[in-house]
């Protein structure tokens, strides 16, 4: 080691019906049909909201007065339902949105929004269906002049299902790699504990040792992994702890060499360069060595040459608050250009030479949580480089 400084049928009406009302403005006040043009939205006392433009939301919305009949239908909605809003406009709710369950029923007359509960406020989301199979997420409220009164208008809300579907699929790979990943050393931990129980006496001592040896490491991956998911679902739901001490982070760096150097990787393999005048770091030291083992881990497996790393101060934020920089590079091919934008996302593997993809996924929320940033790029000398920087984080009683 070289040290240095310096994201169906047409079911019945469930609504009362009346004659079509005239498109003729009301002096009264009273709302209009909108047609996805005039910055209108039905207000809670019947006349005009905060200037909003419905087709201005980026969700779907519909809205039917106290006939059942819509008044207004924005963009989005005729986006997501593919049913224009010209045809949708004056008609009633149940029929310019046949909606049906998942079981083919139909939804208006089994929530009957005008003749059912009085108590009742409105729908929470669910998966529905429109003629032709399309699906859509569809909420609704009941709008009422007073609680147990009558329907005025019927708000519903419309989104398309692609997000849901991102997501379940996110959660399918994810359970996918987990098992993948569980199920050579659990193979491993099995085999060796059952050879072992079965034929204990036909062993020596230095075989014992070498399979307790191989079962004490793939319990190590699988404990590894057990941390990774558990990271994410903190990420994820934001619920992600930082506990900060004072860091000593040229310390931490020269720990994670030097356990790489135990390991068996060659001391030349490593160049360190630690900048004078360090502000005070407080963070996390438990994430901190996560951050640095992933990177030192991913920078030996996938790349080449020597592996530098340099800490340095900095100005951590544009409001001038100092803080510390850290990068680690290497020799290797690098990271192509059209793949930067996916090294922090779920999955992503730079080679096929193992490892979960989750990684730097971590990396990225941990840094996040503690106010930083890093980033990916092409080091000095071809490889990749990642540079992350962390705000001092000086509690507040320190101030």
């Amino acid at each position: 080691m070289t040290v240095g400084t310096g994201s169906p049928a047409q079911a019945r009406s469930a609504a009362p019906h009346a004659p079509e009302p005239p498109p003729v403005p009301d002096p009264g006040g009273a709302p209009q049909p909108h047609r996805g043009t005039a910055p209108y939205v039905p207000g809670g006392d019947g006349g005009p909201g905060l200037g909003i433009d419905p087709d201005d939301l980026p969700d779907g919305l519909v809205v039917a007065d106290e006939t059942g009949r819509i008044i207004c239908f924005n963009a989005a909605a005729s986006r997501i339902t593919a049913v224009p809003g010209d045809r949708a406009l004056g008609r009633p709710l149940d029929q310019a949105l046949p909606l049906e369950d998942l079981k083919g029923h139909r939804w208006w007359a089994l929530t009957d929004p005008y003749g059912g509960l009085a108590t009742r406020s409105g729908q929470p989301e669910r998966n529905l269906l429109l003629p032709g199979g399309r699906e859509v997420l569809v909420s609704a409220r009941y709008v009422r002049s007073r609680p147990t009164g009558p329907v005025q208008r019927v708000v519903v809300c419309l989104r398309g299902t692609e997000a849901r579907r991102r997501t379940e699929r996110s959660h399918a790979e994810l359970i996918a790699t987990v098992a993948h990943e569980l199920r050579s050393p659990l193979t491993s931990v099995k085999g060796f504990t059952a050879t072992l129980l079965d034929k204990w006496e036909r062993f020596t001592d230095d075989q014992k040792r070498l399979m307790l040896e191989t079962v004490d490491a793939d319990a190590g991956r699988i404990k590894r992994l057990i941390a990774e998911l558990l990271d994410i679902s903190r990420i994820d739901s934001g619920r992600l702890e930082v506990r900060r001490q004072r860091v000593d982070i040229a310390a931490a760096v020269g720990r994670h060499v030097h356990a790489h150097i135990t390991r068996g990787q060659s001391p030349d393999r490593f160049f360190v360069r630690v900048r004078p005048d360090l502000p005070d770091l407080w963070a996390d030291p438990d994430k901190i060595d996560q951050i640095l083992g992933n990177l030192l881990e991913n920078a030996v497996r996938h790349g080449e040459g020597t592996v530098t790393i340099e800490v340095a101060p900095t100005t951590a934020t544009t409001d001038g608050e100092k803080g510390t920089e850290v990068s680690v590079s290497d020799e290797g091919p690098g990271i192509p250009e059209e793949s930067m934008g996916r090294v922090f996302t779920r999955f992503w593997r730079g080679s096929k030479r193992g490892g979960t993809g989750l990684g730097l996924y971590i990396v990225k929320g941990v840094v996040e949580a503690h106010g930083g940033t890093i980033t990916v790029g092409r080091g000095p000398r071809g490889g990749a480089e990642f540079r992350f920087i962390l705000p001092v984080g000086t509690p507040a009683h320190l101030l």
